[in-house]
């Protein structure tokens, strides 16, 4: 009798998220894009603090950005055996540690150093996240729960970069990464209280990364995160002069805002309907981003608008796409598999900037929309390819 009188509740919670510990992470990858984007909304007061011009303070973003792309896939690996809450810790406490340091240094050749080691800190955090999210819940509610860990991306996107960038123009920068590096001292002990720990790999069941990449699904997801992120990079990094070119670029924050706003939108649905309908998603989130650009810089202000709009639901929901197909697609080798999805994002983040720019002084920003375009029908049909295996039909 006791066993039928238990069962009931036991399912009850075994079908609910555990909220606490899923924005404990949520709020991990809040602090790695926040740590991220910072220095791009205190140019100017990094560049008078530290004695350097903006073109070198953007390098703060640049340097960044290399550690989470060389050291990812080497960190992630390296810690396959570690407990994975002492892993996630580890992540943590550099952020911590690399950005406290910074707000101590005046040297800005021994910042771009911090910068790295705090990038390489985001490239382990964001190699567990989705890991540890879908560990944490039945496989039912795996896509909603990595949905949940994943908002923490377009909140500091949409409100903690403007946060950041207001209190850096009333306190400083240094004081900025203060109160960033005391949030991730705080986040430490809420990991500790409600994210569980789980053992990590068996030394002789940790798959090598070439396994990984040679496993059925990865290497074709993988190339539609390069192509799907670099079209999105490419206009997103400019979205300046696209603005400009259409009357607009008075209203970026405006702009900003429904992006934002929208994306959360997007993590929403994506996040309602992920374990039933993962492929459709991802196919008709490329559509709907394919119109959008079709859209942009050439129609009247509203209808700019209702095309970032559109935009910011297509792309809001694509890390929880693509980080649930591909851990789907690893199984077992799906950590490492993520480290290879972190280094594949951050380089096709670099790469939309280098070809972005490169088009800018070239033939200009109409030329945008059709590379972005080519891309994005690219990462249509490598995802319709990938029926059985990467972004399989019918539920999860």
């Amino acid at each position: 009798m006791s066993q039928i009188s238990c069962a009931p509740p036991l399912v009850e919670r075994a079908e609910r998220l555990p909220l606490s510990g899923l924005l404990a992470l949520a709020m991990t990858g809040f602090i790695a894009i926040l740590s991220e984007t910072l220095p791009a909304g205190l140019l100017d007061q990094i560049a008078g603090g530290m004695h350097i011009s903006q073109a070198m303070a953007g390098q703060w973003v640049t340097a960044y950005a290399l550690g989470s792309l060389l050291t990812a896939i080497p960190l992630v690996t390296l810690t396959q055996g570690w407990y994975r809450r002492r892993a996630l810790l580890l992540a943590i406490g550099g952020f911590v540690l690399f950005n406290g340091l910074t707000v101590l240094s005046s040297s800005n050749a021994l910042t771009l150093v911090l910068r790295f080691f705090t990038g390489a800190a985001a490239g382990l955090a964001w190699g567990l996240i989705a890991g540890h999210a879908r560990r944490m819940v039945p496989v039912a509610l795996q896509g909603r729960a990595m949905a949940v860990a994943m908002l923490g991306q377009p909140i500091a996107l949409s409100l903690g970069l403007p946060i950041g960038t207001w209190l850096g123009a009333m306190l400083g920068w240094r004081a900025t990464f203060v109160v960033v590096t005391l949030v991730a001292l705080l986040l430490v002990v809420w990991v500790l209280r409600a994210v569980p720990d789980y053992p990590g790999q068996a030394a002789g069941k940790r798959p090598a990364a070439l396994q990984v990449l040679r496993t059925p699904g990865v290497a074709l997801v993988l190339l539609v995160i390069l192509t799907w992120v670099l079209g999105h990079n490419i206009l997103y990094t400019y979205i300046v002069p696209l603005l400009a070119a259409a009357g607009m670029a008075a209203e970026i924050g405006q702009v900003l805002m429904v992006f934002g706003l929208s994306a959360l939108a997007g993590i929403g649905l994506v996040g309602l309907l992920v374990d039933r309908h993962l492929r459709k998603l991802v196919l008709l989130s490329l559509a709907g981003f394919a119109v959008a650009t079709l859209v942009l810089g050439q129609a009247s202000s509203w209808a700019m608008y209702l095309s970032i709009a559109l935009w910011g639901v297509t792309y809001g929901g694509a890390p929880t796409l693509l980080q649930t197909a591909c851990a789907d697609a690893a199984g077992e080798g799906g950590d490492v598999a993520q480290s290879m999805l972190v280094t594949v994002w951050n380089s096709a983040i670099a790469l939309g900037g280098i070809i972005g720019g490169l088009l800018l002084t070239g033939a200009g920003v109409a030329w945008f929309a059709p590379v972005a375009l080519l891309l994005i029908g690219l990462a249509w049909l490598l995802a319709w390819a990938g029926r059985r295996s990467g972004f399989v039909a019918g539920s999860r």
